[in-house]
């Protein structure tokens, strides 16, 4: 059988043992394959790679000389890197994808033929195209490539059955790249582009892509963040409203840490090589590691080791079980100047990591507790929709994971039943779970509809046996002990700087870095203006006086453009009664409330948002 022979109406990909497979191919003997359309993620990769081949092939036909890099999909679409004969105008782009459109419209069968090294270096030589041919010399064994009439591309694929399935195309636009991500290599040229089945679902898109502009954390976060080119690319400043958010969001983690019996360490940002030797990232993640020393120590890319050791320090019965530490952590990864962006993708940032370590019958009970911790965070920051994945080992390729069969069962049962204990609806992802363990991810959606990583659990085989880590069983004997690694917010960088994106720069009355803005009318009322600014700060309460020398309108739109939740006027009638006229953001009038009052009510609302969580 014929892998698109399993194909659903409106569905694009077939996935066996939770691998994409080529529609043409055919389907192993007793394979587990199932059919997914567009609104699966697994789906969208390979939608979105096959019209990044469009684009390049769009691209060539108008520019012929062109030099092809590599055409990945992405998060929210897919871009095709490129040298052209001369940079891109916007002009061109309307060129692409009219010529995008062409291609579509010809509907092309898509193929894919398996040659030898030598033959595709040759292939490759009489279309002059460099850049793929130092690709292919990286590579070893039979190595594949997808043609669409007159255009081929090296390629692992799968791929969509014909250009005509791409659909409805928009390029989006055009940016400066390096080869291989590496800005001492050639420069290059960036074109993003988008594609969906339907014309509907591409207007939607696009029209949340506008309103994700007005809502870009680089822009309307410029006040609570930079990034100083002087100081380096992908490394975060933080301004002094960033520091008050950041610092009343990690007081509430602290707090509710502390609650659900953590304790909390600190490690250095540093350590031997010899450490990330024996955790093995040396050997799997050694590119994306800062190295000092000539190499004797490394920027920590992660707490997990530094961790451990703390473990170790001392023997553990099963009564110290469960042990739970926690750190914010700031990490270092040395992540390509091309994928940086604004305070998502950075070189420098604190994980909100912990780590439990605990009996293998102890698992469910540790992710339940975690679960209702990111469940009581994602509430508390207004994220109304969420969905959850469970990833899972490919059954049918166990020796790429660590850990006998037995402790694969256990782990991944006592995921599910967690989840399922809980009421959490996820859907399984078989073959995405990393190496070492089974894994559950949350995906937030915001006020757009954007997804944004959320809280990850990931279970833990490997470390343990690495660093011989154990307890002392009630029958006195050593039993390796279950390691589980967290991270409610994953990165504070990443999560604030969603958090602008969601809350679209107007934070809730607790995280506002000004409060409060008092507006005296005239010079008369600045005395009043000061002494209720004294006794607001005196209270805890973060609020400034607007003393310039303008009119009253232009005083309140400020306030409101600046997003400040309170706006409390001062004219004659309120000095006489030692009040004011409050309004809140947005323009609701509140009305004449007295400085006790005022105080009174902000401080409820500070409270409503440092309180506990509700889970």
């Amino acid at each position: 059988m014929k892998a698109y022979e399993i194909l659903k109406n409106n569905d694009y990909s077939v996935f066996c043992e939770g691998e994409p497979i080529d529609l043409d191919e055919e389907v192993p003997d007793g394979s587990c394959c199932v059919s997914v359309g567009f609104s699966d993620d697994r789906c969208r990769k390979v939608f979105w790679h096959s019209a990044s081949h469009v684009l390049a092939h769009a691209v060539l036909k108008l520019f012929p000389e062109t030099k092809l890099g590599i055409g990945p999909a992405v998060e929210e679409g897919f871009y095709y890197d490129f040298i052209p004969p001369r940079p891109f105008t916007p002009e061109d782009l309307i060129l692409i994808e009219e010529e995008m459109k062409k291609i579509i419209a010809e509907n092309l069968k898509i193929s894919k033929s398996v040659v030898d090294r030598d033959e595709m270096i040759m292939i490759l030589r009489r279309q002059n195209q460099d850049l793929k041919i130092e690709l292919v010399e990286e590579l070893e064994g039979p190595l594949s490539y997808y043609s669409q009439g007159d255009f081929l591309d090296l390629c692992r694929g799968p791929h969509l059955r014909s250009t005509g399935e791409v659909g409805h195309v928009k390029v989006l636009s055009v940016a400066a790249s390096y080869w291989k991500g590496d800005e001492k290599n050639k420069s290059m040229q960036r074109v993003y582009a988008i594609a969906f089945p339907s014309a509907e679902m591409l207007e939607k898109h696009l029209e949340k892509l506008e309103q994700a502009k007005l809502r870009d954390h680089r822009k309307i976060g410029r006040e609570i963040f930079s990034i100083e080119e002087e100081g380096g690319q992908g490394l975060i400043y933080w301004h002094e409203a960033g520091s008050i958010i950041r610092e009343e969001i990690e007081n509430l983690w602290i707090n509710e840490h502390r609650r659900r019996g953590y304790g909390f360490v600190r490690t250095p940002h540093i350590a031997r090589s010899e450490l990330w030797k024996q955790s093995g990232h040396l050997d799997y993640y050694s590119e994306n590691m800062f190295f000092v020393e000539d190499g004797e120590f490394v920027l920590k890319p992660m707490n997990c080791p530094e961790h451990i050791l703390i473990y170790k320090r001392n023997q553990k019965s099963y009564r110290d079980l469960p042990y739970r530490i926690a750190e914010l952590g700031t990490v270092y990864r040395k992540e390509r100047s091309g994928v940086l962006h604004g305070m998502l993708r950075v070189r420098g940032f604190t994980q909100d990591d912990a780590h439990i370590f605990c009996t293998a019958d102890g698992i469910e009970q540790e992710i339940t507790g975690v679960l209702n911790l990111a469940l009581g965070w994602i509430e508390r920051f207004g994220y109304e929709k969420y969905s959850i994945e469970l990833s899972l080992r490919n059954p049918a390729a166990k020796e790429k994971y660590a850990g006998d069969d037995e402790t694969w069962i256990i782990a991944e049962s006592a995921l599910k039943s967690a989840l399922e204990n809980n009421g959490l609806p996820f859907k399984e992802m078989p073959g995405e779970a990393v190496f070492y363990g089974p894994k559950i991810d949350f995906k937030l959606y915001d006020a757009i509809g954007r997804s944004w990583q959320g809280t990850t659990v990931q279970l833990d085989f490997n470390l343990p046996k690495r660093f011989g880590l154990y307890y002392i069983d009630s029958e006195g004997k050593e039993k390796t002990v279950t390691m589980i690694h967290r991270a409610i917010m994953g990165s504070v960088e990443r999560f604030i700087g969603g958090l602008i994106e969601h809350y679209s720069g107007k934070f809730p009355f607790w995280l506002s870095p000004e409060q409060v803005r008092i507006i005296p009318i005239t010079s008369e009322q600045q005395e009043a203006a000061q002494k209720l600014l004294l006794s607001l700060k005196e209270s805890g309460i973060r609020a400034q006086v607007d003393s310039k020398n303008e009119k009253i309108g232009h005083k309140i739109r400020d306030a409101e453009t600046s997003h400040i939740p309170l706006m409390a006027v001062i004219g004659k009638k309120e000095l006489k009664s030692n009040s004011v006229s409050l309004r809140e953001s947005g323009g609701r009038e509140i009305g004449l409330m007295s400085f006790e009052s005022l105080i009174e009510l902000s401080l409820k609302k500070i409270e409503e948002g440092r309180k506990k969580l509700n889970k």
